[in-house]
């Protein structure tokens, strides 16, 4: 039986982003690993209950995601329990690709992975070695091919820092239409301490989206409600583009994500500095109603919307308390 839980905005609890691990096989830029003592990680069967309860209240949709979340040594077992239990909708993986071959993408999409995000920060070496990708260019591209061969669908994120990589959004462009998969342009956020964001290596989505449209017409599609995509569609037929703009264009109004770090830690926002240690409930001696009550509580309480109240706020902000390294959180 599911149960709808409202937040104090109105806004449903439809998408669990459970991360699986804090490391990191890359050290990009605008998301520092950290690392993390493998003692403190959930168990497959913690994991398997949050999954379960979290459905129970509305999600939808499991994002699992790192650190590196190919790194997890039981990630094939996890989707396969997931799926085999029909406990959401839909399952997706984020991941740098840079350890997936092709026997991994086949176990994967034999497992019922239902699509994969891989990060891509440049359209060649040089690129993605300033991003701080290392030598990765040519292994990314080629996990690209492997997922598809296999059946995966797959999208490509870019996470674009104006004097980073903002030179690379029409090359990247150009090699997502090559390789038949849908670029995400993600502008450079300010979550954690350790990436040193400033607000002048933003650069916008209209932006990137103008550069494009220059190149090749495009037709809006928009965002679906939930959604933290904006897309549009090549006018020539030659697929979508989509932008994730929570700096100049938050979308926190209809925001449905809960995250959950690898360690066990809820936070109800990206950006928040604070989270809720689940792991006494996750305790397979705890019945499932303790985790349940714990998880309504959290949700009911929650007010989050950062993003907006950034956006709103004129010169001279009021100080926010630390928030949580992406690395951690699973951004």
């Amino acid at each position: 039986m599911t149960t709808s839980t409202l937040d104090q905005l109105g806004r449903t609890l439809g998408v669990l982003r459970l991360s699986l691990t804090a490391r990191c096989n890359l050290a990009c830029r605008y998301c520092r690993p950290e690392n993390q003592d493998p003692r403190t990680l959930l168990t497959h069967q913690q994991r398997l209950k949050l999954v379960g309860v979290a459905a129970r209240l509305g999600c939808r949709r499991l994002r699992l995601t790192g650190g590196e979340p190919l790194l997890a040594p039981d990630l094939v077992p996890l989707i396969q329990a997931v799926k085999a239990l029909d406990l959401v909708e839909e399952v997706v993986l984020t991941s740098n690709g840079v350890l997936l071959d092709r026997p991994l993408a086949r176990r994967l999409q034999q497992a019922g992975l239902d699509r994969i995000t891989i990060s891509l920060d440049g359209a060649d070496p040089q690129a993605v070695l300033r991003m701080g990708g290392g030598h990765s260019f040519a292994r990314v591209v080629a996990a690209v091919g492997h997922a598809r061969a296999v059946g995966l669908p797959v999208k490509i994120n870019m996470v674009v820092m104006a004097h980073g990589n903002g030179d690379q959004v029409v090359p990247m462009a150009r090699l997502c239409r090559e390789l038949g998969v849908e670029l995400r342009l993600i502008e450079y956020m300010d979550v954690g301490n350790r990436n040193g964001w400033q607000p002048q290596q933003v650069l916008t989505a209209a932006a990137m989206i103008a550069q494009i449209a220059r190149r090749w017409p495009l037709q809006p599609v928009g965002r679906q409600p939930g959604a933290t995509a904006r897309r549009w569609r090549y006018g020539d037929g030659g697929g979508f583009v989509s932008t994730i703009a929570s700096i100049s264009e938050p979308f926190c109004g209809d925001c449905n994500r809960l995250r959950v770090t690898a360690d066990g830690v809820a936070y109800t926002c990206l950006f928040a500095s604070q989270g809720t240690d689940l792991k006494p409930a996750l305790d397979p001696r705890q019945p499932d109603a303790v985790l349940m009550q714990q998880l309504v509580s959290l949700w009911r309480q929650r007010r989050d919307r950062y993003s907006e109240e950034r956006t709103s706020r004129q010169v001279n902000p009021t100080p926010r308390p630390s928030p949580a390294e992406m690395a951690y959180i699973g951004g």
